[in-house]
């Protein structure tokens, strides 16, 4: 199965209309002057822009690639999660945690817990951790798309990568 000129056209279309999207606003006007503004909105958007937020946060090429291929693989067991009660009450309980930290008005748990907590030290040691946290998950969920788009297209892999 290789992509045709149609394949081609619709992907093109897709990246080009994702890149408008993004340059529009970080183009249009002069909002995001500060970190406040950037990161949090100025604390001005409602509760369903910042849920889809977080739930867009959390979905990878990893889970949307991956969790088909565990269902089908070792069956539909891996669908109960959602009804484990350890899952429903620690989901309750990162939200009140979310909660508490909009209404002290933080941005980070590096901001309030590590550094009001403990030290700078501390919070600078958590935040150079995380980072590199990320950078390894970054190529796990780079990777993972570029080697379904060069299975699907024959695009080399290191190309769909960059």
């Amino acid at each position: 199965m290789e992509f045709t000129v149609i394949d081609y056209s619709i992907f093109a279309l897709l990246l080009l209309l994702s890149s408008a999207i993004g340059l529009f606003y970080a183009l249009s006007g002069d909002r995001q002057r500060t970190v406040q503004e950037f990161l949090l909105a100025n604390r001005n958007m409602g509760f369903l822009p910042v849920a889809l937020s977080l739930l867009a946060t959390f979905q990878s090429a990893v889970a949307i690639l991956g969790v088909p291929a565990e269902i089908y693989h070792f069956g539909t067991e891996y669908w109960f999660l959602g009804w484990d009660p350890w899952c429903n009450i620690n989901g309750f309980n990162t939200s009140r945690i979310a909660l508490f930290y909009h209404e002290i008005e933080v941005m980070a748990v590096v901001e309030w817990y590590l550094e009001l907590r403990f030290n700078k030290t501390v919070r600078v040691f958590g935040t150079i951790t995380f980072i590199f946290q990320m950078v390894i998950y970054m190529g796990v969920v780079l990777y993972a798309p570029a080697l379904a788009l060069n299975a699907v297209t024959g695009f080399d892999l290191w190309s769909a990568v960059l």
